[in-house]
């Protein structure tokens, strides 16, 4: 079966590495998801990630407890440069080659980002790891995995949550809550829906990016989406009337 994607840019929240532990790195779930990577990768499909800070420091928690905020979105920042950092090592003990691109220049430990280099990296096979961010504060790593999919010609954005799609309400809270296969971008800004903020969903929605939002907890759905699986919720431009 062919590959739907050539190019994609895979977001993962800081949370999904920490496992059960809530906080941190849990080495058994950061293999787990490396494997899934080198997965999609062996298939010749060309993989970006940008991975959250949350499991270490987040920002707006910090801000909102009287932290300067920009300060505080600096060291949120730092926090997904060391999740990159450790993504980076569990991928490299698979075989497969990687590359850390950092937003706020730290070159004994990443590259600087520079687009051109990143799209050269991914032609060549390797997967690339965006950190850091946009290297702006009030910006989150939503907004950096919208800018940066649109700047390397991602055909798609992948995010990986613990849920298998968008509900109308919690599921866990809320039994008559019905899965969303598809969605406008219109429609999450709308209704309010949690599925990424206001600033990447608009930058989605100007620029025609679908994204696909599904449950990175069970194994193999990286594959599954990038082979053209219906699985989790798509989101994309146009109206409601056109699905």
């Amino acid at each position: 079966m062919a590959e739907k994607y050539q190019r994609i840019l895979l977001k993962l929240s800081g949370e999904a590495l920490a496992g059960d532990q809530g906080y941190g790195i849990d080495p058994d779930v950061i293999t787990g998801i490396a494997a899934e990577i080198k997965e999609v990768n062996d298939l010749g499909v060309q993989v970006a990630l940008v991975i959250g800070g949350g499991n270490i420091f987040r920002g707006l928690a910090a801000s909102s407890k009287g932290m300067d905020r920009a300060s505080a979105d600096y060291m949120g920042m730092l926090a997904t440069v060391m999740n990159s950092l450790a993504m980076q090592d569990a991928l490299e003990k698979q075989g497969v080659v990687t590359r850390v691109q950092s937003a706020i220049e730290m070159q004994q430990i990443a590259e600087p980002y520079i687009r051109r280099r990143a799209v050269r990296h991914l032609e060549k096979g390797r997967v690339v790891i965006f950190s850091a961010g946009t290297g702006n504060p009030y910006f989150t790593t939503d907004t950096a995995a919208s800018l940066r999919a649109m700047e390397i010609n991602a055909e798609v954005i992948l995010k990986a949550t613990k849920v298998d799609g968008v509900y109308t309400a919690d599921p866990k809270k809320d039994s008559t809550a019905v899965k969303l296969s598809t969605l406008t971008y219109l429609e999450v800004l709308q209704k309010g829906l949690q599925v990424m903020d206001a600033t990447a969903t608009s930058l989605c929605m100007d620029n025609d990016l679908p994204m696909i939002i599904f449950d990175m907890t069970c194994r193999g759905n990286i594959k599954k989406v990038v082979l053209g699986e219906q699985i989790g919720t798509i989101v994309k431009g146009g109206d409601a009337d056109d699905r």
